[in-house]
């Protein structure tokens, strides 16, 4: 009996968590993300990327990611540029550090639109972990952590997904508390 049970709460947790993965224009940052926005137009309103906002108009990356795409973006959040060295964000945003900031940023983009329910396929299919190319042309790994989709990039550090499948009228964003490194 207590098996039916434990079996029971685990498939409504299931549903749950689906929910939440299928929910529509959800909340980030404190702003529904709408279906019918562009990455920028959600992004620019979610009070948790203001950093990343800012830094994707210090790199001229706007009108990029306004593009018909489709993207894949793991948008690092405040907190997550906030475990950066100290002074880093404001060293990147200078213009004469645009290719470091740009060559970063677009390490955090992947064509086409990847949902977690087509990561979760790809990690399966490498046997627990995924390499997927990112626009800047470095790789970045996925895999799951139990119940969590995790990152890894190209310095070893890991980014786990806090909010996944915010879906966007040119792609999708998954939240990341870790900025991710290129070599």
């Amino acid at each position: 009996m207590k098996k039916i049970i434990l079996s029971a709460i685990a498939v409504v947790a299931m549903a749950c968590s689906t929910q939440v993965y299928a929910q529509k224009n959800p909340m980030v940052g404190g702003a529904a993300m709408y279906v019918t926005k562009d990455i920028v137009d959600n992004a620019v309103n979610s009070k948790d990327h203001t950093t990343l906002v800012a830094a994707v108009k210090a790199a001229g990356l706007v009108e990029t990611l306004k593009s018909k795409g489709p993207f894949t973006v793991f948008a690092p959040t405040n907190e997550a540029f906030d475990k950066l060295p100290a002074g880093t964000v404001a060293t990147l945003v200078k213009p004469e550090n645009k290719a470091t900031l740009t060559k970063i940023l677009t390490y955090h983009v992947v064509a086409g639109t990847l949902t977690a329910k087509e990561l979760a396929k790809a990690i399966k299919a490498g046997k627990g972990k995924a390499e997927l190319t990112t626009v800047s042309g470095g790789k970045l790994w996925a895999w799951m952590q139990g119940n969590k989709l995790v990152l890894t990039d190209e310095k070893g550090g890991n980014s786990t997904v806090t909010i996944a499948n915010v879906m966007q009228k040119n792609g999708i964003i998954h939240v990341v508390d870790t900025v991710l490194m290129p070599k």
